[in-house]
């Protein structure tokens, strides 16, 4: 089912001025992401290397900026919304709809970790599992949200979300300018689509200079395959991977009608480099990552980009790591 900010059509209509529109919306909602740097990872690699954490926002992921666009967009005589999310998404929504004073009940796939559904409930969403391996979340969600009234909130479908999500490209480009530099490249992770096309449309309106790449799990690469092939491609969604909040089995239609045109390409990230950029990230620059969130400096470590780069950005997207695999991370080889 969709509607105007949900439609093929509605993603051609995504600019710098709805983005912009999008920032004064949420500002009491989240907050300004630093941009970091590390002279150790600097020295490794041989340029500036930059990063952007939202593993700091409110919620532990740049979701939240999304989700506020989305719940504050409402009408004021919607009373509930309802979400399917691997967490991040989850969680947004959850105290989006809190600030709001809405009811949202949230769908998450039945082995989420433990820290995403806590941190759903405890931003006052109600929890619903389902098999992330044979139920289709959609059909569940459009046919749970029309039973009980609510306004479906998809995760990255929606002009509304992507809009969000690109004010992380805004305080980029504006952090960039104060530094007084143009990045080469910028990595990120890309799951349906809705973070970089939201910062790549900033981007390409800002900085068109720059070169933007999307980092996804290994066997969940179908951004990168989809860019190749010029077609939305699948991913074998029976395979496991770490990065939970990425693994997506299609592109986006919204999103790949942007990313088509914004992306320079991408990379497919190993688990095993995935949990040594973790550390990387905890040693260096002591954030604390998910595995989702880091495959993008993982892609920037492993030097996939092109060897002209001088200044990169890289967006740590999230940081809710369950203490399992954060302590795997941590047991691992050190990649420095």
């Amino acid at each position: 089912m969709t509607d105007e900010h949900t439609s093929i059509e509605a993603a051609s209509e995504i600019d710098l001025t709805m983005i912009e529109a999008a920032a004064t919306r949420i500002a009491p909602h989240i907050i300004t992401t630093p941009l970091m740097e590390s002279p150790i990872l600097n020295d490794y690699l041989g340029f500036r290397l930059l990063i952007k954490p939202e593993n700091l926002q409110h919620t532990g992921s740049f979701k939240l900026r999304g989700a506020s666009n989305a719940i504050w967009s409402l009408n004021d005589d919607v009373k509930r919304v309802f979400a399917y999310s691997s967490g991040n998404h989850a969680q947004g929504v959850a105290k989006a709809a809190k600030s709001r004073n809405l009811e949202a009940t949230i769908l998450m796939p039945e082995d989420s970790p433990r820290v995403k559904i806590l941190g759903t409930r405890a931003f006052g969403g109600k929890v619903l599992t389902y098999n992330r391996y044979n139920e289709d979340r959609e059909e569940i969600g459009e046919r749970m949200a029309a039973e009980t009234g609510a306004v479906l909130i998809r995760p990255y479908e929606d002009t509304r979300i992507i809009s969000g999500q690109g004010t992380v490209g805004l305080e980029i480009v504006a952090q960039c300018a104060t530094l007084g530099v143009t990045p080469d490249h910028l990595v990120c992770c890309c799951g349906g689509g809705g973070l970089i096309a939201g910062v790549s449309t900033v981007l390409r309106a800002k900085m068109p200079s720059t070169q933007i790449w999307a980092a996804e799990p290994a066997g969940y690469d179908d951004t990168v395959r989809s860019l190749d092939s010029g077609k939305r491609e699948h991913a074998d969604t029976s395979q496991y991977s770490i990065c939970d909040a990425i693994v997506t089995p299609q592109p986006g239609e919204m999103t790949f009608a942007i990313n088509q045109k914004t992306l320079a390409g991408g990379f497919a990230i190993d688990d095993s480099l995935t949990l040594q950029s973790i550390a990387v990230a905890f040693h260096h620059l002591k954030l604390a990552v998910e595995p989702g969130g880091a495959v993008a400096l993982a892609a920037v470590l492993d030097r996939r980009l092109p060897s002209d780069a001088t200044c990169v950005v890289a967006v740590i997207s999230g940081g809710n790591v369950d203490t399992d695999i954060f302590e795997r991370a941590l047991a691992v080889a050190p990649l420095l």
